[in-house]
């Protein structure tokens, strides 16, 4: 294990967005051991802080927001990949706008400053993730694997299929993530387009600041009024902005990534199944299970018994605003004796009590609904996808849309494995105990 790391003086910067085209001051602090890569909105009339965590997310296309509340920063990957190729653990990242400065859109800038400000160590030891089974996450043909590694290190592989477009074709790059390492090979490989791309995005005010000369943009002919630093600059930018979304699991990975077309939100996906699997991990450590609530901590929230409680753990919840549960299905139900005994299938309408049950416990987490019970009302767009039988792990997943003072809405779904195999829209009342 290594030591903490946190910058020795503060450094900073000004520069615009490269998708809003803001002013934008940017400073970078030290920070207390413990406290993370923390951005501050120091334009606003309340400065608010900003986890550099994946469940600060905001969804945006063709790069990483965070935000909290109304407060948010975008195009954060760049210098979150900075961050993390200098192992800088704690650090205070002030910013006069809603947009960190795109620079050249590379992060050698970030680097830099960094560098400039000095790395100092601190007494507390980081916990790294080493990834000793595969974690898989892919959308339509694009897919991204963590491995493990025997190096020790961060390995990634990225395959960046642009075949169709001849100015970039298809490009393979394999890096070992060090500071020595992402200074020469990957901090200077800016975010690029593709003209048809570029025209799009100003043609409606997005990087309207912007000239070929300034960013890769890309025709058949390869970049416009400008140079590739690098033979294959698209796929080590891919690279850099992989390491940035990654940092968001809010723990150094030691493993391999294999990606294949991935772009900012499959990144965002597997940094948030690292991070899930990453405290799961530690939970073990700490109590000898991964449950958030085991079975006696639910009983003591829910109300239902054998053979009606459905829910066997909780693993995860986040923020008061989403929850996921285990419900592990076998044979010994007492419902496959009539449902059906050559047949077994778990009733669809059980399934969906299971989802009922996840969600009074995620309604139970907010301290004002202590004691309070989650009474079903309503049950609208209800689909039951797929059958699910003995041998399955139900997964229950249920995320709050409406909490107020005697009533709650969510939207439920239940997985086997990656499938959804049930969803629901969710009403219930909220009452007290003494009203049942």
């Amino acid at each position: 294990m290594r030591l903490q790391k946190t910058i020795a003086s503060e450094v900073k910067s000004s520069g615009k967005g490269l998708f809003s085209g803001i002013d934008a001051k940017i400073v970078f602090k030290p920070a207390p051991e413990g406290t993370g890569v923390v951005f501050i909105r120091t334009d606003l009339e309340e400065p608010q802080r900003i986890n550099a965590l994946i469940t600060s997310l905001a969804k945006k296309d063709r790069r990483t927001a965070l935000c909290k509340g109304k407060a948010s920063v975008e195009t954060t990957e760049h210098c979150l990949a900075a961050v993390r190729a200098l192992e800088i653990d704690n650090i205070y990242i002030e910013l006069s706008g809603p947009e960190v400065p795109g620079f050249d859109g590379s992060a050698n800038e970030f680097f830099k400053m960094l560098t400039k400000a000095g790395i100092v160590e601190q007494t507390k030891t980081v916990k790294e993730f080493v990834i000793t089974e595969p974690i898989h996450v892919s959308e339509g043909d694009a897919t991204l694997y963590a491995l493990p590694a025997k190096t020790g290190t961060l390995e990634i592989t990225f395959d960046l299929d642009y075949t169709q477009h001849i100015g970039i074709g298809r490009q393979l790059y394999t890096a070992t993530l060090s500071k020595e390492n992402f200074e020469r090979n990957l901090a200077p490989a800016r975010t690029f387009l593709l003209e048809a791309e570029a025209m799009q995005f100003q043609a409606v005010g997005i990087g309207a600041h912007l000239s070929p000369k300034e960013i890769l943009v890309i025709n058949s002919d390869g970049p416009i009024k400008n140079n590739y630093r690098f033979p294959d600059e698209c796929v080590r930018h891919k690279i850099v902005d992989l390491i940035g979304d990654l940092s968001l699991a809010g723990i150094p990975i030691v493993g391999r990534i294999v990606a294949y077309k991935s772009g900012h939100s499959l990144n965002q996906k597997l940094a948030k199944k690292i991070m899930a699997a990453a405290k799961k991990k530690i939970r073990l450590e700490k109590t000898g299970t991964d449950a958030l609530l085991d079975i006696k901590r639910i009983q003591r929230i829910l109300p239902h018994r054998y053979p009606f409680l459905l829910v066997d753990k909780v693993i995860e919840i986040e923020n008061d605003s989403k929850i996921t549960g285990i419900k592990n299905v076998t044979f010994n139900e007492l419902f496959f004796q009539g449902h059906f005994p050559q047949n077994p299938i778990m009733p669809g309408v059980l399934i969906v009590e299971a989802l009922a049950q996840i969600s009074g416990l995620l309604f139970s987490q907010k301290l004002e609904n202590t004691g309070r019970l989650a009474v079903l009302l309503t049950m609208d767009a209800v689909k039951i996808r797929k059958s699910v039988v003995p041998g399955d792990q139900l997964i229950l997943q249920s995320e709050s849309v409406k909490v107020r003072s005697r009533s709650a809405q969510c939207h439920a779904q239940a997985f086997v494995g990656e499938s959804i195999v049930a969803e629901a829209d969710l009403k219930f009342m909220l009452i007290d105990d003494e009203e049942m």
